[in-house]
């Protein structure tokens, strides 16, 4: 009878360990304190701000055309410069980030979601479920995020909706193989095997029980596909199938200018450049930051 009854009781305390306050609170602190994580923070910071405030704060109506001052350069009066209609460039760079900043972030909440949902049904039913439900997400997989964009795209219409979706669909896949793999360790722990000794159901097992459990790994995708997000919105503005004109993206501007670069008008791209590869780099150094402090 003790036989029986050890295992469950010390399931519980391992239960109790992996999920209280005090080890995430540890973890929290440990990522907090990174100067990586500080440095990322400030750059993605700053971005939010221009999102927020980006038209408040700029010097002139990023829209707003002035033939009287096509492709001029950097000067007191327009400090990036101008367009070839005359746009204020560092207007159209402070403003730039709002889609990117909206668009990345919906498109990463919801494949996190669905990528865990999926992957902690995967890993704990196995067998037919898994098999199943792995080979309609391998079927994404084998399509280039690109192409499902564009078909996406042309047959519904574009919108930030339709990018959002796209991206979240494209994600999710490879967020579920992360989730599940944790999933398979954790379901043949002591404290899973109590709480079916408990009778409980498989979806509280699943969602209550293994998932606080396996949220080091789904931390550090979310933070990850941000940064792809990112990458990934700017290739559609690129391609003409993401944020559309006038409304002002680091990318879309790029597309539009970078022709002139040989002429000599190299500031129509250079800092849209800059800015689109300083917020990747800050929301790599803090997906970093992340991960090295849930590796130690």
């Amino acid at each position: 009878m003790s036989i029986d009854v050890v295992p469950v009781e010390s399931a519980g305390a391992v239960a109790a360990e992996r999920t209280g306050p005090a080890p995430r609170g540890e973890l929290v602190r440990e990522i907090v304190r990174s100067k990586t994580f500080i440095v990322g923070a400030i750059i993605v910071g700053f971005w939010i701000v221009c999102a927020i405030f980006g038209y408040a704060i700029a010097p002139h109506d990023p829209a707003a055309e002035n033939l009287n001052a096509i492709n001029q350069a950097p000067s007191s009066a327009h400090w990036f410069g101008t367009d070839q209609l005359g746009r204020d460039m560092l207007s159209r760079v402070i403003t730039g980030v709002r889609d990117i900043l909206i668009i990345a972030p919906l498109a990463t909440i919801i494949s996190t979601l669905l990528g865990t949902a999926f992957g902690l049904i995967m890993g704990y039913f196995r067998g037919l479920v898994d098999e199943s439900i792995a080979r309609v997400l391998e079927a994404f997989l084998a399509l280039p995020l690109i192409l499902i964009a564009v078909t996406a795209i042309t047959a519904i219409g574009r919108s930030n909706l339709v990018i959002i979706l796209v991206i979240a669909v494209v994600f999710t896949p490879l967020i579920a193989r992360t989730v599940r793999t944790s999933v398979l360790l954790e379901r043949e722990l002591d404290y899973v095997a109590a709480a079916r000794l408990r009778g409980e159901k498989a979806p509280y097992i699943m969602f209550v029980e293994i998932l606080p459990n396996v949220m080091s790994p789904i931390l550090v995708e979310f933070t990850v596909r941000i940064g792809y997000a990112v990458f990934a919105i700017a290739t559609l503005s690129f391609l003409g199938f993401g944020v559309q004109p006038p409304s002002p993206d680091w990318a879309l501007d790029i597309s539009t200018n970078y022709a002139l670069v040989s002429a000599g008008y190299w500031w129509e791209v250079l800092f849209d450049a800059i800015a689109l590869a300083s917020l990747v780099v800050g929301v790599n150094l803090i997906a970093d930051a992340v991960e090295g402090a849930i590796d130690q």
